[in-house]
């Protein structure tokens, strides 16, 4: 019985919802914690990600980001430094460094720690 204790908490942690896919609305509606992150966001990031129609996978939603994820974060960051697809390079963030892309990245995969 006390193995079935410890056990039945792992087990549930296994059986994690998949992610359900976002609204443009609820992607709109989210933003970065960091108010300055959240700047470079709203006026660079967020005129595609929050976008259906604009072929950029939306922002949380990780039925979109987790494909590209599996990528690695370095490849990602790649992409959008250099550019990718429809992507311009630098995400056209003209003020971002590397860590405000690597941080606007886990963010918008819904992996913002």
């Amino acid at each position: 019985m006390r193995r079935l204790f410890f056990a039945l908490p792992l087990a549930l942690a296994a059986c994690e919802a998949p992610p359900q896919p976002l609204t443009p609305e609820q992607s709109a509606a989210l933003k970065p914690a960091d108010a300055r992150l959240a700047a470079l966001y709203e006026s660079s990031c967020k005129a595609c990600h929050a976008v259906a129609d604009s072929g950029a996978p939306l922002t949380g939603d990780r039925t979109q980001w987790d494909a590209r994820w599996a990528k690695g974060e370095t490849v990602l960051l790649q992409h959008t430094q250099v550019g990718f697809a429809a992507m311009p390079a630098g995400g056209q963030c003209f003020t971002c460094t590397p860590a405000d892309h690597a941080a606007l990245i886990r963010f918008m995969a819904g992996r913002a720690q």
